[in-house]
């Protein structure tokens, strides 16, 4: 081998190093009040088809559905209100990033709390152009679930022509592994937690913990950490700079083995939402183990969904 060949194989060497490497920079931190700043509360109609009344900015605040100290952000539902059955839904909060994350970022959340209850469907996720063009941009769930039922599960939503392996390296249990919305009545190819601490109540009795999510044109990784668990130092200390390859195997992973990331994941918003009933909580709503029918209880029994919020004690951006 010519002594140019062997140069160019090192600079091939050097180059897809640099380019898979996994140590990212903080671009944003929300704590407080950067909720607020850094987000939009969405008076929209609930693409879901929830029983919820997605609230405005003004509402919110007014009503206590958002509030920030200096330590924490909460964004909850309504808790005292009885509704009329024919009036608008249950009054919440949907908030979307002004920012956009893209291919080369990483997401880590850090929670105290998480909605919980019948009738609940909370989610933290991300979603391409603002949704405008959804499902062309892409979706990723990094947290939801129903009713207080299971474990927390992670999602890849997305156009055509994305599938997943059927094994890969990860602690979850696949589940389908067509990404394509149009499949499987928009299941999507999700990941179901084996850890029983990932949400709802358990969650929230374990004073919560961390999720992280890293979007590369390689793959989306999802990882999920209890607190009172063994954390990455640069995770628990919400470091400035992260080295995801110290982080062990992801709950969720999906390669692009057979999906251009590149092609169907644009700039992610990130979203962070509390509905009822709807088309997943609704739909399983008479197999989770709650009373009446998920409409009538979500109208008249306002105090069960006190403890139906988010406790964000940070959310930190890299890129």
């Amino acid at each position: 081998m010519s002594t140019s060949s062997i140069w160019s194989l090192k600079f091939l060497f050097v180059f897809a190093s640099s380019a898979w490497a996994a140590t990212y920079t903080v671009s944003e931190t929300y704590v407080g009040q950067d909720f607020l700043n850094g987000f939009t509360v969405q008076n929209i109609p609930d693409p879901t088809n929830g029983r919820v009344n997605y609230v405005d900015a003004a509402t919110a605040a007014k009503d206590n559905l958002t509030f920030a100290s200096s330590t924490n952000f909460v964004a909850r539902a309504d808790f005292t209100t009885v509704l009329n059955p024919s009036g608008p839904g249950r009054n919440s909060v949907r908030l979307m990033s002004n920012k956009q994350y893209g291919l080369g970022s990483v997401l880590v959340a850090n929670l105290n709390h998480m909605p919980e209850g019948c009738g609940t469907w909370p989610a933290f996720w991300t979603v391409g152009n603002q949704g405008n063009d959804w499902p062309n941009s892409g979706e990723i769930d990094i947290i939801e679930g129903v009713n207080n039922v299971g474990t927390n599960q992670g999602t890849l939503h997305t156009s055509p022509d994305c599938t997943m392996p059927a094994s890969r390296t990860e602690t979850g249990t696949a589940l389908q592994s067509d990404c394509d919305t149009a499949v499987n009545g928009n299941a999507g190819c999700g990941v179901s937690f084996n850890d029983p601490r990932s949400f709802g109540p358990t969650f929230n009795s374990n004073d919560g913990g961390w999720y992280a999510m890293e979007l590369t044109d390689g793959f989306v990784k999802i990882w999920f950490w209890a607190r009172g668990t063994s954390v990455p130092s640069d995770v628990s200390s919400d470091s400035s700079t992260i080295d995801t390859d110290n982080w062990g195997t992801p709950v969720a992973y999906f390669p692009n083995t057979s999906c251009s990331l590149s092609s169907h994941f644009g700039p992610q918003n990130i979203i962070i939402n509390l509905t009822f009933c709807g088309d997943w909580a609704g739909a399983v709503y008479s197999s989770s183990g709650c009373p009446s029918t998920c409409v009538d209880y979500v109208n008249n029994n306002p105090a069960d969904f006190e403890n139906a919020y988010f406790d964000f004690i940070s959310l930190t951006a890299y890129t």
